[in-house]
């Protein structure tokens, strides 16, 4: 049990992409593009979030490999009700990085929700129409 023994595999380039989306209300849409939000742009601080999450893996997933990421990039595409996040990340290393691609994009998408939670609750304090959907790996490239 434990981590996996990667000690004989070959140190390679390695790339993640991860996406998944956040389901918003048009008005809180509305309120993030106009600048609007009372913690500041959600997207700055989701990014960073999502980052530092990437970096921090095998901290949070026990069987997780410490890997020195080359690059750790969070990207957004805002449309009338919903926010797509993309997690790159890229590392040479002995084993994938697409667990730190997951982290980080599903660490961005938890963070909008926390920035703007308090424009999308309802009378009663529930979350009708948030939701985050669709956590997946977009690609994983190996180039030796």
């Amino acid at each position: 049990m434990g981590m996996i023994d990667v000690t004989l595999k070959p140190v390679i380039r390695r790339l993640a992409v991860a996406s998944g989306t956040i389901y918003l209300s048009s008005d809180t849409i509305s309120a993030i593009q106009a600048g609007k939000i009372k913690k500041g742009d959600p997207l700055i601080v989701a990014e960073i979030a999502g980052m530092n999450a990437a970096k921090q893996t095998h901290l949070l997933i026990p069987h997780c490999h410490q890997i020195s990421l080359d690059v750790a990039r969070v990207d957004f595409a805002i449309s009338k009700n919903k926010i797509e996040a993309t997690c790159t990340i890229g590392a040479q290393a002995r084993t994938g990085v697409e667990m730190e691609a997951l982290l980080g994009v599903s660490v961005a998408l938890n963070t909008i929700w926390d920035v703007v939670k308090y424009l999308e609750k309802d009378q009663d304090g529930q979350y009708p129409m948030t939701r985050i959907s669709d956590i997946r790996v977009l690609k994983k490239i190996k180039k030796v």
